[in-house]
């Protein structure tokens, strides 16, 4: 459907779906951004997929009654509802996922990556967090991404090998997530994975896209090549993928847990590859995989329109600046303003701006560095903060605030940004337990390294490349042995006197945090179902410039542009994964611009 159809007529004030739905009839499924929702190609599908497909492409959340699960793709999102709908758990449901994400979407998640994982807990009430972030190498030192003279690499330069990889925290994860939660045998957790690997999945339209449009860099390793361009092409789509290196790998973690990925055959394969990428050797070591941990720490929340918004926080910057966001924003009316108000954007933008900037001095790995979490999500700190919108125009300038903490330490200002990649998924199971998991090997196919059958991550490129900035002042986020490098990732559990009311999350780099913002804000504010909460246009700021989607009414553009904004198109893929517990029961949304789909039972 176009952009003058469904996705424009939700924000041009149809109450109801139905309402929104009657003015588009008859016109092709497209999503918000304009490109087809895609509802063939993925192979051998259920009912259930099929259905959630067909809802997607229509603009309509699915509905259940007892458990969701929505994710990045069709095959990943059968194999979590086997498990829900067998009684498991939410966190068992995410193993099935993440196991299959990582052979069917390879280039955006897997075992080779890491992943935040939000919690919410039916049985005590509570929300925790598990920090699975990679780690930097023992042997890195600061000037890991220089040049001899002490320059920055180019971005791509640093990324493609093995210099980029730290250590993998995803397979870990799945066993303490399990162990913690977890109701389902954990063996057979792994059978949809290891089925499909062996037999061969369907290559996806997306998939074979990205490979056809990676060249060179994809192909610089040998493993890689003869995976990603079977016979000196690329994967087309439609055609059947084999990885039996990669069920293989699947097996020894079903029968031996986490520790048969960090130690043993697999390490020694992943230490080999990343120190034999011969043009651009990276430092990782075995002992740096033995000696991994997962990190279980507190959510950061933040209170909106009477709603928690609880996230995560260090180093994550996700929950952090999700929350400043809406915590400047909530003494202002954006229900009355309306989604194609300019002034509701204006807002939104200039909140971002101050949250980025409050990101890019304070944000990173907390273990190593101070950072003022209680003080930036303080509400006075963010009701003086928002005290800065309440002009007519845009901010001419923006600059880090000065939240209360009890360090003296001072931090230089860092614009490091992660670019777009990574998924989502977010689950609700029959007992009432929430999980939003956002997973990454960060930049689209990784370090482009593969070990094992699954490629590896590039994650040091979240660190700074300089260790202080032009003033002299040292940065937050520079590299450092066993350090975990900044993320945007925002996986998100909102909940309204102590139960969780949405679930929500995005792949898309930093654009993750506006992405993440906009679902909350056209649920709680502009009243839309999670179907067009998600599918909903996307107008993102972060450092001044509004980046928008193509299509937006030339009143909203036009408004910006006389506030004094920089407003330019762009493409902007979020993937974002949603869940909201109505009255009437759950509804589930997945994000037109990708492949994800949601099922309900």
């Amino acid at each position: 459907m176009t952009r003058t159809g469904l996705a424009w007529a939700l924000l041009m004030g149809s109450a109801t779906l139905a309402g929104a739905q009657q003015a588009a009839d008859a016109v092709a499924p497209e999503n918000a951004s304009g490109a087809e929702v895609q509802t063939s190609g993925f192979g051998d599908l259920t009912p259930a997929a099929q259905d959630a497909l067909a809802a997607k492409a229509e603009g309509r959340p699915v509905t259940a009654q007892n458990w969701m699960i929505t994710a990045a793709h069709p095959l990943a999102v059968q194999a979590g509802a086997r498990v829900l709908e067998a009684g498991g758990s939410a966190a068992d449901a995410m193993v099935a996922v993440q196991v299959v994400l990582g052979l069917v979407e390879p280039q955006s998640s897997g075992l080779g990556g890491g992943a935040f994982l939000v919690w919410h807990d039916a049985e005590t009430g509570e929300v925790t967090t598990l920090d699975a972030r990679e780690t930097a190498p023992q042997a890195v030192t600061p000037t890991l991404f220089q040049d001899e003279e002490g320059q920055p690499l180019d971005f791509m330069e640093a990324v493609v090998g093995g210099r980029s990889v730290g250590t993998p925290g995803t397979p870990r994860l799945l066993e303490v997530a399990h162990r913690k939660w977890g109701r389902a045998n954990w063996a057979g957790l792994f059978d949809d994975g290891i089925r499909l690997a062996e037999e061969g999945f369907t290559v996806s339209p997306r998939l074979a896209t990205l490979v056809a449009g990676e060249g060179d860099a994809l192909a610089r390793y040998p493993a890689t090549t003869d995976y990603f361009f079977p016979g000196g092409t690329p994967v087309a789509e439609g055609a059947t993928l084999k990885n039996p290196a990669y069920a293989e790998t699947l097996r020894a973690l079903a029968a031996e847990g986490a520790d048969a990925f960090y130690t043993g055959p697999i390490a020694a394969q992943i230490t080999a590859a990343v120190q034999g990428a011969e043009d651009n050797p990276g430092l990782l070591s075995l002992e740096d995989l033995a000696r991994y941990r997962v990190v279980e720490r507190p959510a950061v929340c933040v209170e909106y329109r009477a709603h928690d918004i609880c996230g995560m926080g260090p180093p994550s910057s996700g929950g952090l600046t999700v929350g400043q966001i809406l915590g400047m924003l909530g003494g202002y009316d954006l229900a009355a303003l309306g989604a194609l108000n300019p002034e509701a954007w204006r807002l939104i933008g200039d909140a971002s701006r101050l949250a980025f900037a409050d990101r890019g001095r304070y944000m990173a790995d907390s273990d190593f560095v101070p950072v003022p979490t209680e003080g930036l999500v303080d509400p006075a700190y963010l009701a003086e903060r928002g005290q800065l919108l309440s002009g007519d125009d845009s901010l001419p300038e923006v600059s880090p605030g000065q939240p209360g903490w009890s360090h003296a330490m001072t931090w230089g200002q860092d614009s490091a940004l992660e670019l777009p990649s990574t998924s989502h998924m977010s689950i609700l199971d029959g007992q009432g337990n929430a999980l939003s998991m956002t997973t990454t090997i960060e930049n689209g196919f990784g370090s482009r390294v593969m070990a094992g059958g699954f490629l590896l991550n590039n994650e040091l490129t979240d660190f700074s490349f300089e260790t202080h900035d032009e003033a002299g002042w040292p940065i937050a986020n520079a590299v450092a042995p066993g350090k975990r490098p900044r993320s945007s990732m925002a996986p998100t559990i909102v909940r309204r006197d102590g139960a969780p009311i949405m679930v929500i999350g995005s792949p898309g780099g930093s654009r993750i945090i506006g992405y993440v913002a906009k679902a909350i804000v056209a649920h709680l504010d502009w009243g839309m179902d999670i179907q067009q909460a998600v599918a909903s246009p996307n107008l993102v700021n972060r450092f001044g410039p509004m980046d928008v989607e193509a299509g937006l009414p030339e009143n909203l553009t036009q408004g910006l542009t006389e506030m004094g904004f920089e407003v330019r198109e762009t493409e902007l893929t979020s993937g974002l994964q949603g869940i909201v517990v109505t009255p009437e029961g759950l509804q589930g949304g997945a994000d037109p611009r990708r492949e994800g789909i949601a099922i309900g039972g």
